[in-house]
């Protein structure tokens, strides 16, 4: 399969017009352009600015496909010449190659449709880096709209080398959850502070117990981390503040261990204040929770030979510690979800390299998802993702 020049170019555009989550209406509007040109059924602002295309292909079960859309409040520093022109958004996590991939498989498969029967379900969806976005479109009645599906497909694409698809069953994306915790104090003059319940050194003695709950609470064969990602407090050296706010994050991958983790840190934190003798009891808010992604072994095992077939190497990368919300569409449906990373780097990092360790190490030296240098090679990563999202696609619909 060559590499349409259009898919470049619209590529090019998204990644120049990055827009945020639940803020995707330029995005959402190429996408609904383009299902329609394809024959695909459309429905714009699913779930706020999600976008469904149906293409109805005759008797035979639904298969969704997804593809997220929205960028990051990053600083791009690729130096790109199709860098972002956006001031501090920037699609540092690649979701601009998912809707473009998903597009051009869209695309593919109906003109292909005397191949396969069956309905396909293309769902682009926002607000993935809020992790709601695809509740939203699920709250907003998508199944009962169109259908519910038997399989859930995707790809995400990774600092893997180009011509590799990384496909783990099982445990593949960690829960993630994100809680606001402010911690109350007594302010006062900072020449005072028997005067006082000093919220700051509160708030670092719970920083500094939190990381117990990771050493010494959870079993060194579970998987968990807690980062304090934020602390703010004060706005002045000579004024102790009346407050002190974390912003806290937590992974995990068994249901077991995340419980756990998160009851560990709320007897922390209100342990804390009480020995602080705060003047009451923290604010702990839980703010952001998503689950796990969990690959059906058996659907992972049908759909692998289907991703060789287009020329790329299946590898298994093991479970990956960062958060994905796809796996709401499959537990929604009670369906097997099939969710893989698509390599995105220049092959040209990863010559002579001898060893599985070499190869690893490599791939931790690459500007990686999120970071502000992140860009993937344009090709073969858009080729090979739209190859795969149309393998996988005609495996789990039948043949007419």
């Amino acid at each position: 399969m060559s590499l349409a020049t259009d898919w470049v170019a619209l590529y090019r555009d998204l990644h120049r017009h990055p827009e945020l989550g639940f803020e995707e209406r330029r995005t959402a509007g190429l996408v609904a352009e383009h299902l329609g040109a394809a024959g695909f059924e459309v429905e714009e602002g699913v779930g706020t600015t999600g976008v469904v295309g149906v293409l109805r292909n005759g008797e035979g079960p639904t298969v969704l496909v997804r593809a997220d859309m929205d960028a990051l409040p990053v600083t791009e520093k690729t130096g790109l010449d199709y860098a972002s022109e956006v001031p501090g958004v920037a699609h540092a996590c690649g979701h601009d190659v998912h809707t473009t991939c998903l597009l051009a498989a869209c695309h593919e498969l109906a003109e292909t449709k005397e191949t396969w029967r069956g309905t396909l379900l293309a769902v682009f969806q926002p607000a993935e880096e809020l992790g709601i976005g695809a509740k939203a479109m699920l709250d907003d009645g998508l199944y009962e709209r169109h259908g519910t599906p038997i399989v859930v497909l995707g790809q995400h694409v990774a600092p893997l080398p180009a011509g590799t698809v990384g496909l783990h069953a099982g445990a593949s994306f960690s829960a993630l959850d994100r809680l606001d915790i402010t911690l109350h104090g007594v302010g006062g003059h900072g020449s005072q502070p028997q005067t006082t319940v000093d919220p700051v050194v509160m708030a670092a003695s719970t920083v500094m117990k939190l990381q117990t709950v990771v050493a010494r609470e959870t079993s060194p064969s579970d998987f968990a981390v807690v980062t304090v990602g934020k602390l703010t407090a004060g706005t002045k050296a000579n004024i102790i503040p009346d407050e002190a706010n974390l912003e806290v994050t937590i992974r995990s991958y068994r249901d077991e261990v995340r419980q756990q983790v998160l009851a560990s840190i709320d007897r922390i934190v209100r342990g804390e204040a009480a020995a602080a003798g705060a003047p009451k009891p923290p604010d702990v808010l839980h703010v952001e929770a998503v689950d796990a992604v969990h690959n059906d072994p058996a659907a992972c095992a049908a759909t692998q030979p289907a991703l060789a077939s287009t020329g790329v190497l299946v590898v298994d990368p093991g479970p990956v510690p960062g958060s994905e919300d796809v796996g709401c569409f499959a537990t929604a449906a009670g369906a097997p979800c099939v969710y893989w990373l698509l390599g995105g780097a220049d092959p040209v990092h990863f010559e002579g390299l001898t060893s599985l360790q070499e190869f690893a190490d490599r791939v931790r030296t690459l500007p990686s998802n999120h970071s502000p240098e992140y860009a993937p090679v344009t090709d073969p990563t858009i080729r090979n993702g739209i190859a795969a999202l149309v393998a996988a696609t005609r495996h789990w619909l039948p043949t007419s």
